[in-house]
């Protein structure tokens, strides 16, 4: 099985300080939802993996989150693709759980769901901890300069040569995630 794990705000859709709160406010990013779909449609199982602590902090409900996740799985069917699951975190940074990454909770129940390891699978995240959570498992780490990506990269260890490490791993860097679906399909 061929596993991409894709973060969702600042990967797949627009992402706010303010969070996102609806379905309305839910806007993808261009190219993310064709992305998808053709990375769906190469054979890969695509999987999102995703904090939500605007749950833990009453910023929305799980019907809004709900909302949410429809509308991004009905876009990606209409663009002839499939999201194999979506995962979520609904805690708070302070809530101590072992889902919210950077801790790779999330990661172990994709894992223990298909049935597969998430070592070798494809991991697009925005931010840090998205990628500290892939670097747990052993992921192959892309990262996105769309959303938080910008701000990522100065955090990561650069050479002069334009390759970043993670703790001396390897991190592909991409302006978005259809360059990273682009660079797979090649």
């Amino acid at each position: 099985m061929k596993l991409a794990i894709l973060d969702r705000d600042g990967v797949i859709n627009r992402d706010s300080g303010n969070y996102i709160r609806s379905a309305d406010q839910w806007i993808p990013i261009a190219g993310s939802i064709e992305a998808i779909a053709r990375l769906s449609a190469a054979g890969y199982t695509v999987v999102v993996a995703t904090n939500q602590s605007g749950l833990a902090r009453g910023f929305f409900d799980l019907d809004d989150l709900e909302a949410m996740h429809a509308k991004l799985t009905e876009l990606v069917e209409d663009a002839g693709g499939q999201i194999s699951a979506i995962f979520y975190c609904p805690h708070g940074p302070d809530d101590q759980c072992k889902c919210r990454k950077p801790l790779p909770g999330l990661l172990d129940a994709i894992e223990a769901e298909f049935n597969v390891g998430a070592q070798d699978a494809i991991l697009v995240g925005d931010s840090l901890r998205d990628l500290q959570a892939g670097l747990a498992k052993g992921c192959q780490l892309c990262l996105v300069l769309t959303g938080n990506g910008e701000q990522t990269l100065n955090q990561l260890n650069g050479q002069a040569t334009g390759s970043y490490t993670l703790d001396d791993n390897p991190v592909e860097v991409f302006s978005d995630l259809s360059a990273v679906v682009d660079k797979l399909l090649s």
